[in-house]
């Protein structure tokens, strides 16, 4: 019973964000899915931490346009997430609800769940609100050089806190829904340094191009807002952002597990 009730909610759910537009087609198919697994077998705490990833980002991806505009020509993909990108943000998540059915008494599945949920919400929280920063970015493997705002690797003061915020916010839920505020700062510095981690591949192995009519790197291929087709110019192929953001969540349990085994 309580899957179907998940699947009936991830349903309402990605219907409501497709009509939002905060979802395509494939982007809704794929969050139902995730949603039932997550929603189905591991109740209502658990959706409480999906739904505020979910909600907070799109928010946010909406929040000051006349900031961000420009920026768009640097990433992959828009405001509507495909199912890349979901499965990108919620595929670990998913995966250790599902581990939650075969060990329902461990505290671990939670843990991991909560960790990815932390380092994918501070990775989209100072993606969507480093461009508030004043300044322009510095590279994180070289604070010293000045990159264009929305450049993959780049990070700023605002934007690191907006990450640590984030996190905190997962943290938080996470130790209030178990009482166990013991989670709080594990899960806020997992979550934090997984997006770290986000930033450090962007800067590094990312697939990165570049458009020779407007001159500037982006992560859009094959073609460029302007249409112009782009140029592969560093970076692993294969390596796209929804790589990159499942790294990000997967690094966050790695960080969270350390600690605890």
């Amino acid at each position: 019973m309580q899957l179907f009730l998940g699947f009936i909610l991830a349903i309402i759910i990605a219907l409501l964000a497709r009509k939002a537009h905060s979802l395509n087609k494939s982007g809704a198919l794929a969050a139902a899915f995730t949603g039932t697994v997550i929603f189905g077998i591991g109740g209502w705490q658990w959706a409480i931490l999906l739904l505020t990833f979910f909600i907070t980002s799109s928010a946010l991806s909406r929040a000051f346009k006349k900031r961000k505009q420009g920026l768009d020509e640097k990433f992959s993909k828009g405001h509507e997430r495909d199912a890349g990108q979901v499965f990108g943000n919620g595929g670990v998540a998913a995966f250790f609800a599902a581990l939650h059915f075969f060990f329902p008494e461990s505290i671990i599945p939670w843990i991991g769940f909560a960790a990815s949920l932390a380092a994918v919400n501070a990775d989209t929280w100072a993606t969507e609100l480093g461009v508030l920063n004043p300044n322009p970015p510095r590279m994180i493997t070289n604070l010293n050089k000045i990159v264009e705002k929305g450049t993959s690797g780049g990070i700023s003061l605002i934007g690191t806190f907006a990450s640590l915020a984030g996190s905190a916010l997962i943290a938080f839920l996470a130790s209030l829904l178990t009482d166990n505020w013991s989670l709080f700062l594990l899960i806020t510095f997992s979550g934090l340094v997984g997006s770290l981690f986000d930033s450090l591949l962007g800067a590094t192995v990312q697939a990165m191009y570049y458009c020779p009519t407007e001159k500037k790197e982006t992560e859009k291929h094959p073609l460029h807002t302007c249409g112009t087709e782009t140029v592969h110019i560093r970076g692993w192929k294969w390596l796209d952002n929804d790589w990159v953001n499942f790294a990000c969540g997967a690094f966050g349990v790695v960080v969270a597990m350390l600690f605890i085994i």
